[in-house]
């Protein structure tokens, strides 16, 4: 069974990519979370999981 492309191509597209360096996130505090979680679960009435509508 034939390969799609060859090995001495591999991983070349990645190496040539620049590094860039991550961001440091910033998660919400309690608060904020809390409040959140009020307007989707209340003033939206979103129920939990994926199909939220």
């Amino acid at each position: 069974m034939p390969t799609h492309g060859s090995l001495s191509k591999a991983g070349k597209v990645r190496s040539q990519t620049p590094k860039i360096t991550a961001e440091v996130k910033v998660s919400p505090s309690p608060k904020t979370r809390s409040r959140r979680n009020y307007e989707k679960r209340m003033i939206l009435q979103r129920k939990p999981g994926q199909n939220w509508m």
